[in-house]
């Protein structure tokens, strides 16, 4: 795929890459920057979004096992989901360091090589810390106080969805790689080819079918393995046949380490990884509050969650454009671009959620209606309720959307550990307390919970969105100045 005038990535000598072409001069550079933007981000909340089908394909085949099978999957998912949140945190590190290398543009193939292979030797040793983790999952959902006989589903369930992590994580250092490098239509593409491998792999494996045998719920976590392979597969004969991709060589000398360079990768990553924990654990302990409640309010929460995480994967995408265009900026030293590359990504980002949630405030039912069948009547209550969480989902979807990009935005600045302090702190305190207080001590139950989450994702935006405003006087882009 040849880059361009209009590509994301423009021609330039291989010591030296250009990643995005110049601006023409009979448009203005805020323009410029919001079409690279969009170029960039486009793609990448595709892929996001695909591979929320990819899950779904799971739920679909799981479902038809039965109910303990599903509730032994979930609880599985859930425990592995934050294992791999962590582990793409830490390893997401390498977006910002490699679009700030590209910026420097000093020996940035080779630099960008060092930092790719580190990334994918993190990628392996957390996969393998996962693994182990994965390995008593038994043990740690005895400790939730789940059944023990879907506990012990749930554990052979785990047992062979570890074997995922590390090609899942390798395959996500991978994804960033060629977005950075700006073929975010390759995560696109490969993501789309999941889809079907991840189907045919459930049909095989969940049910016998094919001359495959039938392995119910371990099947479909078989399936899952073998799309993650084929994922890595993908990305690897994508960057080999890609001539601007593959001069970087980044499986050339594998075994060498660079030592500096894993440890800015953690220095970075860490605290995105706890962040993303942060959230993760947010949702996941208002499941658990809604549990307590009722079982309609947990089905009408997990209804409804689904729907508000389907928009989010939009600015979570332009997020991710978003570190990558700030980062490319940061390693250039022009403080300039980083503003008008930040006000590009929230202002793409504000317009989708004021969409998304409109959508959500007054059509709900029809936006449900993808999900179940609003008008049966032994839907009726559930539907009432996640309307109402909706209707609360509609605000939490503004700042939900404000808060992926401010994060995103500074990540390309490299600053990710006052922005951890700030989403345990506001995830867990203001955001958490309130659900608890509303959800369990007052008539709001069910809409009080969703209100929490809406009260920490407020709190978390408004200070994200204010660090990034004072960035200059906090010192955060002191090494763009040149």
């Amino acid at each position: 795929m040849p880059g361009g005038a209009g590509s994301p990535i423009g021609s330039a000598p291989m010591s030296a890459p250009q990643p995005f072409a110049s601006p023409a001069p009979s448009r203005s550079a805020f323009r410029v920057e919001l079409g690279a933007t969009l170029r960039l981000s486009g793609p990448l909340a595709l892929a996001n979004m695909l591979q929320m089908a990819v899950y779904a394909i799971d739920v679909i085949f799981v479902a038809r096992l039965g109910q303990e099978a599903l509730a032994a999957s979930s609880l599985g998912v859930s425990l592995f989901v934050l294992i791999v949140f962590g582990c793409t945190g830490l390893t997401g590190a390498v977006a910002p360091l490699v679009a700030a290398e590209l910026g420097r543009r000093r020996h940035a193939v080779r630099e960008i090589r060092r930092s790719v292979r580190m990334a994918m030797w993190l990628a392996v040793g957390c996969g393998l810390a996962g693994m182990v983790i994965c390995l008593a999952g038994e043990s740690l959902l005895l400790l939730t106080g789940q059944d023990p006989a879907v506990a012990a589903l749930a554990a052979r369930f785990l047992a062979v969805l570890a074997f995922c992590l590390v090609p899942m994580l390798v395959s996500n250092v991978l994804r960033t790689f060629v977005a950075t490098m700006g073929r975010p239509v390759f995560a696109t593409l490969i993501t789309a080819l999941a889809i079907g491998v991840n189907a045919l792999g459930n049909y095989m494996f969940v049910f016998g079918r094919l001359g495959a045998p039938a392995l119910g719920l371990e099947g479909s976590a078989l399936s899952s393995v073998i799309t993650a392979v084929a994922t890595v597969a993908a990305y690897a004969i994508a960057i080999g046949a890609d001539r601007r991709l593959r001069r970087f060589r980044i499986f050339g000398r594998w075994w060498r380490p660079e030592w500096s360079r894993l440890r800015e990768i953690v220095r970075v990553g860490l605290p995105i990884g706890m962040t993303l924990v942060a959230e993760a654990g947010l949702f996941s302990g208002a499941a658990f509050l809604m549990g307590r409640i009722g079982a309609a309010e947990l089905a009408a929460h997990t209804v409804a969650l689904q729907i508000a995480a389907f928009f989010f994967q939009v600015p979570f995408g332009v997020a991710q454009a978003a570190t990558i265009r700030v980062g490319y900026h940061f390693g250039a030293g022009d403080a300039a671009a980083i503003a008008r590359a930040g006000q590009a990504a929230l202002a793409i980002g504000f317009a989708f959620v004021g969409i998304s949630a409109s959508a959500m405030l007054f059509v709900p039912e029809l936006i449900l209606s993808a999900y179940v069948d609003v008008a049966a009547p032994a839907n009726a209550g559930m539907v009432v309720l996640a309307v109402q969480y909706l209707a609360v989902g509609a605000a939490f979807q503004l700042f939900d959307g404000a808060q992926a990009v401010a994060a995103g935005v500074l990540r390309g600045l490299q600053d990710t550990r006052m922005p951890m302090v700030i989403a345990l702190a506001g995830y867990w305190l203001p955001g958490f307390g309130t659900a608890v207080a509303l959800g369990l001590f007052t008539p709001l139950r069910g809409t009080g919970v969703w209100v929490g989450l809406a009260v920490g994702l407020v709190f978390v935006a408004l200070l994200l969105l204010w660090r990034w405003h004072r960035r200059e006087a906090l010192g955060l882009v002191r090494f763009a100045a040149t």
